[in-house]
């Protein structure tokens, strides 16, 4: 997103042949999601594993649901994918055939590969059984974690080569200086301008005063209500559930749900600590873009009303800088309330 109140670059376009994501300043993305049911198949389906005179065989792909999603903003290639994948398999042991699952109900960007949970049954107990399931579990885990390492890094691979477009100066036959990469890639929406460490911005008192010396703030105050197709606990687990955030932030966040805990969201561009929380009902907020004057906060307050057929939320957010008032509003509406209503299927009114 660009600086608020500046307006957004990624739909300014500069003269270029095609007309289109000039420098890469665009959200592009691709659906990677038919591509990864055939690698997945190619990697997962007929898989033999091994090892130390034992043998078993990926003999299906009993379920395979998921998505997958490859984008380019602002040149950083960004992945999104989710699956929950059951495996059918089977081995002999003395002569004993022996059948069972593997289950892998969550393969995402959150996680490691290492850290991607397989769960391992057999669909009978006896000696031989139990001899398979222990070496499923030991030896067959691991080697079914590199194929989906590899169908990670294929992913990537195969998706980067169209999502950044070449420069402006690169197409004119001119170099341009390197690019220092960043450490890790933030999962972020619209908000993430750049990497930085995920921790809420502070100023001590006296830096404050400095910058307040000649330099007053002209402070206006937000006040709106939105209403949700959802119960009141359901949008207030929205709000303040760690997972559920992230799902609505699409990346990393920092959320710390007590009285003076911080909360870090869209790559550390939004901060604040949390200053009251009334389940159900009321979250309190000191709350700042990165952007705004150091040491700066606006206080957010946002309450909820159970109404007959949905929930009312009004939020009232005091101290916002005046050139910022129409901008802040719009990023709530598109970064908070959109995108809940769109991740968790709260609804939306025509009124």
């Amino acid at each position: 997103m660009a600086k608020w109140g500046e307006g957004d670059p990624r739909w300014i376009v500069e003269e270029r042949p095609d007309a289109t994501n000039v420098n890469n300043w665009h959200w592009t993305e691709k659906n990677a999601t038919p591509w990864s049911k055939d690698k997945l198949k190619v990697l997962l389906d007929g898989f033999v594993i091994a090892e130390s005179g034992l043998e078993c065989t990926v003999t299906k792909i009993d379920k395979l649901d998921g998505e997958a999603t490859a984008n380019n903003r602002k040149g950083k290639l960004i992945f999104f994918y989710e699956w929950n994948i059951v495996l059918l398999w089977k081995g002999r042991f003395n002569d004993e055939e022996v059948t069972g699952k593997v289950s892998i109900p969550n393969l995402s960007e959150e996680n490691d590969v290492d850290e991607v949970e397989l769960t391992v049954s057999v669909d009978s107990s006896n000696p031989a059984s139990e001899k398979l399931k222990l070496f499923m579990y030991n030896i067959g885990r691991d080697k079914l974690r590199k194929q989906l390492d590899t169908y990670i890094r294929e992913l990537k691979a195969d998706f980067a080569k169209g999502l950044i477009l070449p420069k402006k100066d690169e197409m004119n036959g001119t170099e341009t200086a390197p690019q220092k990469k960043d450490k890790e890639t933030v999962y972020a929406s619209g908000f993430n301008k750049k990497k930085i460490d995920l921790e809420t911005v502070t100023s001590s008192p006296d830096a404050s005063k400095q910058k307040s010396v000649g330099c007053k703030l002209d402070l206006k105050t937000l006040q709106t209500t939105e209403k949700f197709q959802c119960r009141a606990n359901e949008l207030f687990d929205a709000l303040t559930r760690e997972d559920m955030v992230t799902a609505f932030t699409r990346g990393h966040v920092k959320h710390e749900l007590f009285k003076g805990g911080d909360f870090v969201y869209f790559g550390g561009n939004i901060s604040g600590k949390f200053e009251e929380i009334v389940q159900n009902k009321k979250i309190v907020q000191t709350w700042r873009y990165k952007q705004w004057p150091s040491g700066h906060y606006s206080t957010v307050t946002m309450e909820l009303e159970e109404k007959e057929d949905h929930t009312e939320l009004n939020l009232t957010q005091t101290m916002i800088p005046a050139a910022e008032l129409e901008t802040t509003k719009q990023n709530w509406q598109r970064y908070y309330w959109n995108s809940i209503r769109s991740a968790f299927g709260f609804g939306s009114f025509l009124c």
